[in-house]
């Protein structure tokens, strides 16, 4: 039963990634004529990390900046009646629904929150299953940190439905997180593949935030962005058929327009014919993208078939220790020194790495070659990088790349050298039917407590 029966639902983006800013999710919140905001906070990597942090403290596996995003955001969601939508829960959703409900308690805010788990499989998983990037058996990687499934829309409803203030979930896909109010306001059947598909343009549209008002279009004299130091988050005023305009809220720098729409578009799509979701398989190419006015585009047209029977599932493992080294050398001949630098290097630690990553930042790092022959920098950084099954074994590439400064080549300067633990990233699928979601509720009311 739809529960908005005309006009628009305007849906919010606050954060595109784990590090994004804090202050435009605000802006968003109080200036933005929102119903909805959503936090997406929640890369592969991000939540392999969090599944560490919860190993070895079973309270924690939350984004780390959760608390100091809802110290902010609580305040002006609650004055603005506007729900939030968020994976910030990464490894451990029900202790970031009490941390939230513990910041609204001390701020005397109302407050309903829905955690939303069933995400983590990793006990599911069977040595058998293949990896998806190799093909390879679960079983040849060792130490699995974590498994987590790319729940969709359709887990976070029952959320929505108790009418939360604040839904905080683990592993969702991207898109999700803003397609789940529509799906939830509209009422929409998720066998409405059309609808489903253009809400899911939506959330991918919203999914990275600042990317969409100019942060990944700047390229000075050439696509200029106004006001570029303080870009404004987009939102999307979504209607019941799933057709949507991006905007931005007014004042904000950056600029929405046919191109920083089309980039983000196609941003992390493989297959335009085939934008596979757990929710949907969308077809971009039946859409429609035209200017709406001053920082507004619309879409619409998309299309749709049947949801896959199976999910994502994104697989964490420790991949070791990487050793880093690195030095400076600047003035002429810089790029010749540092490659005699990085020879040297390469020699004296053979036999003791299988592989070897050598980089002259300012010349080949990127793209391994220079496309300006015959140009020579002024100034190279030399990086050395290797990878080793033990921390001490990894820290060898610094000590050799340390040694330089006195053993040559002349002028080498500002050496640092760096160990990491590594956390690798595979993929695989599981059944959907496997899948069992749960919603666990935490409230606080101020009348409760001064009863």
């Amino acid at each position: 039963m739809p529960r908005k029966k005309n006009g628009t639902l305007r849906i919010g983006s606050g954060a595109g990634f784990a590090g994004d800013r804090l202050e435009p999710a605000v802006i968003l919140a109080e200036r933005g004529g929102l119903q909805y905001l959503g936090l997406e906070c929640l890369a592969e990597r991000t939540i392999a990390l969090a599944q560490l942090r919860k190993l070895k403290e079973p309270a924690e596996g939350y984004d780390v900046l959760l608390a100091r995003r809802m110290e902010l955001l609580l305040p002006v969601l609650r004055k603005k009646r506007v729900r939030l939508i968020t994976n910030m829960g990464a490894a451990n959703p029900v202790a970031a629904a009490d941390l939230i409900v513990e910041i609204a308690r001390r701020r005397k805010l109302d407050i309903k929150v829905a955690a939303v788990t069933g995400d983590d499989v990793l006990k599911l998983m069977k040595p058998g299953d293949r990896v998806l990037e190799t093909g390879e058996p679960l079983a040849a990687y060792k130490w699995l940190v974590s498994a987590n499934a790319y729940l969709g829309a359709d887990a976070l409803l029952p959320a929505l439905a108790t009418g939360a203030d604040v839904v905080v979930t683990g592993r969702v896909a991207d898109p999700s997180l803003f397609l789940a109010p529509a799906v939830y306001e509209y009422g929409w059947d998720p066998d409405d593949l059309d609808r489903m598909a253009r809400g899911t343009v939506m959330g991918h549209l919203l999914e990275c935030a600042g990317q969409i008002t100019g942060g990944y279009y700047a390229d000075p004299g050439k696509k200029d962005v106004p006001d570029f130091a303080h870009i404004g988050f987009p939102y999307a005023d979504i209607d019941g058929d799933g057709n949507c305009v991006i905007g931005k809220a007014a004042g904000t720098g950056g600029v929405i327009n046919l191109m920083t729409a089309k980039e983000q578009l196609l941003y992390e799509v493989t297959d335009p014919r085939a934008y596979v979701t757990p929710d949907i398989t969308a077809d971009f190419t039946t859409m429609r993208v035209t200017d709406a006015g001053a920082n507004r585009v619309a879409f619409s047209g998309a299309t749709g078939r049947p949801r896959s029977p199976t999910l994502k599932v994104s697989i964490g493992y420790h991949a070791g220790y990487v050793g880093e080294g690195e030095i400076g050398y600047a003035g002429s001949n810089a790029l010749n020194r540092a490659q005699l630098a990085g020879e040297v290097v390469r020699e004296r630690l053979q036999g003791a790495f299988s592989e070897i990553r050598v980089d002259y930042i300012g010349s080949t790092s990127l793209h391994g070659k220079s496309y300006f022959a015959g140009e020579h920098p002024y100034e190279v950084r030399l990086r050395v990088a290797a990878r080793a099954a033990t921390r001490e074994q990894a820290a060898l590439v610094g000590e050799e790349v340390e040694a330089l400064w006195t053993n040559g080549p002349g002028g080498g300067g500002g050496a640092r050298k760096y160990v990491h633990e590594q956390v690798g990233i595979i993929s695989g699928l599981i059944a959907r039917e496997k899948i069992k979601t749960e919603v666990t509720v935490r409230e606080w009311r101020r009348e409760k407590e001064t009863v």
